[in-house]
């Protein structure tokens, strides 16, 4: 069984048709080999650059194939009804391929609410072994909540606080993503204390985290619960935080909170441009 790693952080390394029959052999070799099949340069280079693989960008250092996330839970559909072993995921998690990581991490996912007690703690134990490797926005977003959130609903939160507490980017976003399963669930304090613990995070996309999940946090548990928070703490949110948050409220609502910000209403076109805080999977 994978054992929890010690605090580790950063991306550890720098710089078709696709069958859905039943698995065989060995699940690795053969879905790097489906994704090989799948690839597409012109989709690869668009990857690239929406995923800031250049210098100074948060993907810098990634490698991607060139095959979208539709294609790959084609690929590894198949895979959703075996159990879950770390020495069959390991080597694509462990990949430089994009995708790679991105296909053994919807498969933890799925078999995340699928297999039985046992084999859910290995997969939990399993990802905060390699989040070095989950180093991406849409890696963290695809595998958050139904591996890390889902495992803690019932447990001790308080990973949330160490993940929330690191260096890294990525580990601090899977500490705010994880929470939508609590918020599915109908609970919503951790997403508040965490908003307001990472209210001075320095990156952009831990911003957009947080509003996403205050975003549904007033969507799926209590919208007047919401209102009240951004009534007393709306104005120590980083902007781009409370953006998403109000997206969905009226164009008065979100006005007045804008107003209400220590920087100012802002363009009226940056306001009303929807804001990308997460994956659609």
């Amino acid at each position: 069984m994978c054992t929890l790693a010690e605090e580790g952080t950063g991306w550890p390394c720098q710089s078709g048709g696709v069958s859905t029959q039943p698995p065989v052999g060995d699940p690795a070799a053969d879905v790097a080999g489906a994704i090989d099949a799948a690839s597409d340069p012109e989709t690869a280079v668009a990857l690239r650059r929406y995923f800031q693989v250049r210098p100074g960008g948060y993907g810098a250092g990634d490698q991607f194939a060139g095959v979208k996330l539709s294609t790959l839970r084609t690929i590894v559909a198949p895979y959703r009804r075996r159990p879950f072993r770390p020495q069959d995921w390991l080597p694509l998690l462990t990949s430089p391929i994009h995708e790679h990581r991105l296909a053994a991490l919807v498969v933890m996912a799925e078999r995340a609410g699928r297999g039985d007690e046992a084999e859910r703690q290995e997969i939990y134990d399993c990802y905060l072994a390699h989040t070095a490797y989950v180093c991406n926005w849409d890696l963290v977003d695809v595998s958050a909540a139904p591996v890390v959130g889902r495992h803690l609903l019932e447990g001790d939160r308080g990973v949330l606080d160490r993940l929330a507490g690191s260096s890294s980017l990525w580990e601090r976003r899977i500490a705010v993503v994880a929470t939508h399963a609590f918020l599915r669930a109908g609970q919503s304090a951790d997403t508040y204390r965490l908003a307001l613990r990472l209210r001075d995070d320095p990156e952009d996309l831990i911003h957009k985290a947080i509003g996403w999940m205050l975003r549904e946090a007033g969507r799926r548990v209590d919208a007047g619960e919401l209102r009240r928070f951004l009534d007393e703490h709306g104005t120590e949110l980083p902007r781009t935080a409370l953006r998403a948050a109000i997206e969905p409220m009226t164009a008065d609502v979100r006005r007045h909170y804008l107003s209400r910000h220590p920087t100012g209403p802002g363009s009226a076109a940056a306001d009303r441009r929807p804001t990308r805080t997460g994956m659609a999977g």
